[in-house]
């Protein structure tokens, strides 16, 4: 989870600092939904993150999204 958690932050920060943060989020909601389903522990919170993922919609609610996971 932590994995997932990181490479979400990371994408958000990339894609922010260049100047797209909407884009940011958009990559970094499909970086968790992509990675949650990558491992065995983690799969079964997958479904969920798609259906909250339609819930961000700017940088607070990202990070409540993305550190909400346990």
């Amino acid at each position: 989870m932590k994995w997932c958690k990181e490479r979400a932050h990371s994408e958000y920060r990339y894609l922010k600092d260049k100047g797209d943060a909407a884009g940011g989020r958009s990559a970094a909601i499909a970086s968790m939904v992509s990675d949650l389903g990558k491992h065995p522990e983690t799969r079964s919170s997958q479904e969920m993150a798609v259906m909250l993922g339609t819930t961000v919609k700017d940088e607070a609610t990202l990070f409540s999204y993305i550190d909400g996971f346990n």
